[in-house]
C-alpha cells in the first residue's frame, strides 16, 4: 500500500514515527513527513511556520506545495493528514474534488472545540475517518460515525511516568521551538536560572538545530547544561518551566512539577485571544476544566511572564496536589492512539 502523507509538524512527525512501529512493513510513504521515515517531498525545516504572519509570508509556497501532493496521491491507495489545519482543510478538499472514492484520513484533528467550529462541516464533507485524541472532541460533531476516539498519542511516546515526587536537583527549561517563543523567554529563563540556587538548570533544545542557530537564537548558556532527550530530562526534573504547546501536557502526564509560560508576536496574540473562547491554553488545564476541576498548573502569559511572577510559583506552588490531578489525568486519557490509527488506516 502506498499511503498518502500530510504532516508538516515535528510534533505531528514524532507521533508519526510511533504509529509507522504498528503498520505493516509494505506500507510506503509518499508525501511530506520527516526524512528519517523515508523520502519526503520538502525538508520539514522549510516548511515550519508560527503564527498569522508568518504564515502569509510562505502563502505562494504552500499553494504549490497543495497541488503537489494532489497530483502524488493519484499513485496511492489512501491519505493521511496531521495536524496544520490551515494548510490540510483545503489540502483534503482538493484531493476529495480531485478523487471522489480515495479514502481521506485525518489524525490529530483541528481543535474546533476552541475555535473555527465551521471545520467540523469540511472535515465531515472532505474525510472518511477522524481520529481523535481528545475525549470530548467527538460532542461537536455530527457525524458520530466518522469520528473515533482513539487515545492521546503521548501515553505511547511516554516511557517513564513518575510515580512520586523527586528532589533531583535538576530544574528543567523549555523555551518552543519557534524562533520567537525562543527569543522572547531566554532571557527571562537567564535570569531566573541565576535566581534558582544551587540546582542544575537543564535547558531542552530540539535536535534539529544546528550549533550556528543555536549560539545566535539562544545567545548566552553558560547558566545551563544543554539536551535534547526532552522525556529524560523531564523525568529526571524536580520542576520545570514549561512554553506552551504539547510539552507542557507531555510535562503533566510524565509527573513534574511546571509553570506554563508564553510570550507570542503581539499581533499572534491579539488575534489568538479575540477567537479563541477558552479560560486556559495549557491542554491538561483544558481538560481539568472540562471534568469541571480546578486547574492543574499556573499559566503566565504575555506581560505577565516575569523572572519575580515564575520564582513565585516556583517556590510556592503544591506539588503534592499537583501530583493527585496528574493521576487523575492519566486515567482520562486512558490509553495511547498508534495501534488504533494503525488498525484504521490498514483496515
Amino acid at each position: 500500500m502506498k499511503l498518502l502523507v500530510s504532516a508538516l509538524e515535528t510534533s505531528s512527525n514524532i507521533h508519526l514515527k510511533e504509529l509507522v512501529k504498528h503498520l505493516d512493513q509494505n506500507i510506503e510513504l509518499k508525501g511530506v513527513f520527516d526524512k528519517e521515515l523515508g523520502i519526503p517531498l520538502y525538508d520539514l525545516s522549510h516548511l515550519a511556520i508560527m503564527g498569522f504572519v508568518d504564515a502569509i509570508k510562505k502563502i505562494r509556497f504552500f499553494f504549490k506545495l497543495r497541488d503537489e501532493l494532489v497530483e502524488l496521491a493519484r499513485d496511492c491507495d489512501k491519505v493521511l493528514l496531521m495536524d496544520s489545519s490551515g494548510f490540510n482543510l483545503p489540502l483534503a478538499k482538493k484531493l476529495r474534488q480531485t478523487y471522489p472514492n480515495k479514502e481521506i484520513i485525518y489524525y490529530i484533528l483541528p481543535q474546533a472545540w476552541a475555535w473555527k467550529r465551521k471545520r467540523v462541516e469540511k472535515l465531515e464533507k472532505y474525510c472518511d475517518k477522524l481520529c481523535s485524541i481528545i475525549p470530548f472532541e467527538s460532542e461537536i460533531y455530527n457525524d458520530k460515525n466518522k469520528i473515533t476516539y482513539v487515545g492521546h498519542p503521548l501515553l505511547d511516546e511516554i516511557k517513564n511516568f513518575k510515580q512520586e515526587l523527586i528532589n533531583s536537583g535538576k530544574i528543567v527549561y523549555m523555551p518552543g521551538s519557534r524562533k520567537t517563543e525562543i527569543t522572547n523567554l531566554m532571557p527571562i529563563f537567564r535570569e531566573l536560572s541565576s535566581k534558582i540556587k544551587d540546582k542544575e538548570h537543564v535547558l531542552i533544545i530540539p535536535s534539529k538545530f544546528d550549533k550556528e542557530y543555536i549560539k545566535k537564537t539562544y545567545g548566552n548558556l553558560e547558566n545551563f547544561k544543554i539536551s535534547n532527550d526532552t522525556h529524560k530530562e523531564i523525568y529526571e526534573a524536580e520542576f520545570g518551566f514549561i512554553c506552551s504547546g504539547t510539552a507542557t501536557l507531555e510535562t503533566a502526564l510524565i509527573g513534574t512539577p511546571f509553570t506554563l509560560c508564553y510570550i507570542a508576536k503581539k499581533l499572534d496574540y491579539f488575534i489568538g485571544r479575540k477567537f479563541v473562547k477558552l479560560p486556559y491554553i495549557g491542554l491538561s488545564n483544558i481538560f481539568f476544566e472540562k471534568m469541571g476541576k480546578d486547574i492543574i498548573h499556573k499559566e503566565f502569559l504575555q506581560e505577565d511572564v516575569t523572572v519575580e511572577n515564575l520564582y513565585e510559583e516556583y517556590q510556592n506552588m503544591d506539588r503534592k496536589e499537583f501530583s493527585k490531578k496528574v493521576s487523575v489525568l492519566r486515567e482520562y486519557l486512558k490509553y495511547g492512539s498508534s495501534k488504533n490509527v494503525a488498525k484504521i488506516i490498514q483496515n
